[in-house]
């Protein structure tokens, strides 16, 4: 299904595929395009549900700051990386060393001479939940990413519950924990669902779980009480307060037609805000100036 075109100086160079659901509070159908009951990977869009899960774990976050950090792919920026570590303490990350996604913050690290690190990696604040519910639980800190551990297994049940419908596909995430499979429907079944303290920590700190300049941020702050996860290869879902849901899927994996068919479903469950339309649609630059837009045709 085409959901959004790609322009350039009134060319249309190309268009997006893909897959998007929106339910109203009811649960009715509001908007249904591709395939949305077919498994996908959420990818980050399934930390929400993790961290609720890690609540139920017996998880303790000190503050909302640090259960928002857990549900985020945080731009690593040094406010980000000071919470990561209060939840930590001791524990050790078993991420990969990256980057952080902001320039900026690299840019600042490299200049003070430091390098990449588990900690800049945008899981991290989900993995140190893991690691302190381990913790709180006794269990094995060093093997908390094999499927088999009982943190891994806890969490695949409780993403189940929260769906429902059985995770159809369990793989290794690009962090390097499991990765859950679902369908769109099942994933807006668990946004609708998502524990209000997640809920209340997300909404109420949105710089915690993306950052600055980040869509999802600026959709929080934009909107009191929606909630917005994105993940890699093109996925989102997000949350209204009255428990409406919109989950989508962009099919080539590209990030920049996400946030307009985010918001043109959005825009279907009767939501109007100014935040929609600065994010209406994604500039084409050309010699760093914008010379087209990625704008949603359906």
């Amino acid at each position: 299904m085409i959901l959004a075109e790609v322009t350039r100086s009134g060319f249309v160079e190309g268009s997006h595929h893909g897959h998007v659901l929106a339910v109203r509070p009811d649960g009715s159908v509001a908007l249904a395009l591709g395939d949305v009951d077919r498994p996908i990977l959420p990818r980050s869009s399934n930390k929400p549900l993790q961290a609720a899960a890690m609540l139920d774990l017996g998880w303790q976050p000190a503050n909302d700051t640090e259960l928002a950090i857990a549900t985020s792919s945080h731009n690593g920026e040094p406010g980000h990386l000071s919470v990561v570590r209060a939840i930590l303490g001791d524990l050790t990350l078993r991420t990969p060393a990256m980057p952080p996604v902001s320039e900026a913050a690299w840019h600042a690290i490299l200049r003070a001479g430091g390098e990449a690190t588990p900690l800049t990696m945008n899981c991290s604040g989900k993995h140190a939940a893991m690691l302190r519910t381990c913790a709180t639980n006794g269990w094995d800190t060093d093997s908390y990413l094999s499927p088999d551990h009982p943190l891994q297994r806890a969490l695949k049940d409780a993403l189940a519950t929260m769906a429902g419908e059985p995770v159809t596909h369990v793989v290794v995430d690009g962090c390097g924990a499991p990765q859950h499979a679902l369908t769109l429907r099942g994933l807006a079944r668990a946004f609708a669902g998502l524990d209000r303290r997640v809920v209340a920590a997300m909404s109420g700190n949105p710089w915690y779980v993306g950052g600055t300049g980040r869509d999802v941020t600026r959709l929080m702050e934009g909107i009191p009480g929606l909630v917005v996860k994105d993940g890699a290869e093109g996925l989102c879902a997000a949350a209204l307060p009255d428990g409406s849901v919109v989950t989508l899927k962009i099919e080539d994996g590209g990030g920049r037609a996400r946030a307009p068919v985010l918001v043109a479903a959005l825009r279907v469950l009767g939501l109007d805000a100014p935040v929609l339309d600065e994010l209406a649609e994604t500039a084409v630059l050309g010699g760093g100036k914008p010379v087209g837009s990625v704008r949603v045709v359906f």
